[in-house]
C-alpha cells in the first residue's frame, strides 16, 4: 500500500494552515464589519479569536486521539454516534459547498468597486466559469508559483497596513496607541458578537491541516500543536490589520461596505497602490476559490463514491481527465446563488454550518471524556470539560448571532441533512454509509 513521506515539519505546516486560511480576506470583509460594530472591527476580531481558540483546543484534543483525516465527521462519529457524525459531515459539505461562492463574490465586489461600469454579475460569472473549466481540465498551479502568490498576498497585507500607518502618523490628530478602535461609536457587546459571527468567516480551515496527518512528522503531536497556533497567529493578524486600519479610517461610512478596503486604500496610498491591493487581492481571491472549488468537487466525490450523495452524479471521474467533473459543475450551479446574495448574507450562511461543526468537536471531546474509565482530577475537568465547555457555549453564541436570513438558510440546510438521514438510515434504524478519506 503507497504511502506518503513524512517530511512536513512543524513550521511548514503551520505555514500551510495560515496561507490556507488567506490572511488578506481581513481586508476584504472590513466594511461589512465596520458597519454591523459600528467602528470596532477589531473588538469583533478579539471575540473571534477567543472563541476560535477553546474551539481549536478540542480539534487538537481531537487530532491527538483519532490522527485520521475528516476531522469534523470523523472526530463526531468516533467520539458520539455515527449519525450525529453524519451531521458533523452535512455541516462541513455546507462550508465546502457553498465557500467557493462567497470567495467569490467577494472578489467579484472588489472588481465592481474597480470598474464600476461593468456589472458584478459578469465578474461573478468569470470567475465561476474560469475556475471551473481549470478544475475540470485538472490543471494544477506549480507549488512554486503557488508559493508566490501566497507572498504576494502577505506583501500587500503588509504594505495596507504599513500605509495605515504613515496615515495616521501624518495626521496629529489620531494617535496611533488608542483603545478607540476596539470600542467604536455607540458599540455594545451584542453588536460586537454579530461581527465576530462574521469574523469567523477568516478563520475557516484552521483545521486544514489535520488533512496532512500522513505527511507530517510524529502528526500526534505535530498536528495538534499547529492547529493552536494557526489560529493564535491568524488571530494575532486579523486583530492588529483590523485595528490599524480602523485607526486609519473610524468611518462607518462607505460608499460600498463589500469593497471598503478598496476606498480605503486610495485614501492611505493613492492610485497606484489601489491597483496593487487589488491585484493582491484579486489573486487571493482567485488562488482561493481554485482550492476551494477543487476541495468542494473532492469531498461531494468522495460522498458519491461511498453512496452518502448520488453515485451517478457525483461518484464518478471524467474518463478524460480523470477529474470530478459532476462535482466541479454542481459546485459551480450552487456558486450561481452569488447573483441573488451579499458578501453579509453568503459569509453568515457559510459560517453557520461552521459553526455547527465546532459545536459538535466541542462536545464530542466531552463526551469521550465522560466515556473513558479515566482519573478526573481538576486539571483532566479543565482541559476535557470546562474548556470545550466555553468553546461549545461560544460558538453557539455566534451562531444565535448570526443575521436572521443566515439561520434561516441554515436551519433549512440542517433540516434537509436530517430528512435526508433518516431516508439514508430507514429512520435511523442502521448507520449512515461511512466516507472514507483517501490520501492520493
Amino acid at each position: 500500500m503507497a504511502r506518503l513521506q513524512r517530511s512536513l515539519s512543524l513550521g511548514a505546516v503551520v505555514l500551510f494552515g495560515i496561507a490556507y486560511m488567506t490572511p488578506i480576506i481581513v481586508l476584504g470583509t472590513f466594511g461589512i464589519l465596520a458597519e454591523i460594530t459600528r467602528g470596532a472591527v477589531p473588538a469583533a476580531y478579539v471575540a473571534a479569536s477567543v472563541a476560535m481558540f477553546f474551539t481549536a483546543l478540542s480539534y487538537a484534543r481531537m487530532a491527538r486521539l483519532f490522527p485520521v483525516a475528516g476531522s469534523a465527521y470523523s472526530y463526531v462519529r468516533r467520539s458520539i454516534s455515527d449519525h450525529l457524525g453524519f451531521i458533523a459531515g452535512w455541516a462541513v459539505l455546507l462550508d465546502y459547498l457553498f465557500l467557493p461562492m462567497a470567495i467569490w463574490l467577494i472578489g467579484a465586489a472588489y472588481l465592481h468597486s474597480a470598474f464600476p461600469q461593468l456589472p458584478q454579475a459578469l465578474w461573478v460569472l468569470t470567475f465561476i466559469v474560469v475556475t471551473s473549466v481549470i478544475n475540470v481540465v485538472g490543471l494544477r498551479l506549480a507549488k512554486g508559483i503557488n508559493g508566490v502568490l501566497m507572498l504576494v498576498q502577505f506583501l500587500v497585507l503588509l504594505a495596507f497596513v504599513a500605509l495605515c500607518v504613515h496615515y495616521v502618523l501624518g495626521d496629529a490628530s489620531k494617535p496611533l496607541w488608542s483603545l478607540q478602535p476596539f470600542f467604536g461609536e455607540g458599540m455594545n457587546l451584542n453588536l460586537v458578537m454579530a461581527g465576530a459571527a462574521v469574523a469567523c468567516y477568516s478563520f475557516l480551515g484552521f483545521d486544514a491541516v489535520s488533512t496532512l496527518t500522513e505527511e507530517t512528522h510524529d502528526p500526534e503531536h505535530t498536528i495538534p500543536r499547529a492547529i493552536l497556533l494557526i489560529t493564535l497567529i491568524g488571530g494575532l493578524i486579523f486583530v492588529a490589520t483590523a485595528y490599524f486600519v480602523q485607526l486609519a479610517h473610524p468611518s462607518v461610512v462607505f460608499q460600498s461596505s463589500d469593497a471598503a478596503a478598496y476606498e480605503i486604500a486610495r485614501n492611505i496610498g493613492g492610485d497606484v497602490f489601489v491597483s496593487v491591493f487589488l491585484i493582491g487581492l484579486i489573486v487571493g481571491q482567485f488562488t482561493s476559490g481554485l482550492s476551494a472549488q477543487a476541495s468542494a468537487s473532492r469531498l461531494m466525490f468522495a460522498m458519491g463514491r461511498d453512496g452518502v450523495l448520488p453515485r451517478a452524479l457525483l461518484g464518478t471521474l471524467s474518463p478524460r481527465f480523470g477529474t470530478p467533473v459532476g462535482a466541479i459543475l454542481v459546485c459551480a450551479v450552487v456558486a450561481l446563488l452569488a447573483l441573488k446574495l451579499d458578501v453579509t448574507t453568503s459569509t453568515s450562511f457559510i459560517n453557520f454550518g461552521a459553526f455547527l461543526a465546532f459545536s459538535l468537536v466541542n462536545l464530542s471531546v466531552i463526551v469521550h471524556f465522560a466515556r473513558q474509565p479515566q482519573a478526573r482530577g481538576p486539571l483532566q475537568l479543565l482541559l476535557y470539560v470546562l474548556c470545550p465547555l466555553i468553546g461549545l457555549l461560544a460558538t453557539l453564541w455566534l451562531m444565535a448571532s448570526l443575521d436572521r436570513l443566515a439561520i434561516m438558510l441554515g436551519c433549512a440546510w440542517l433540516v434537509f441533512g436530517g430528512l435526508y438521514l433518516l431516508w439514508l438510515t430507514g429512520g435511523l434504524r442502521r448507520s449512515p454509509p461511512q466516507l472514507q478519506f483517501e490520501a492520493e
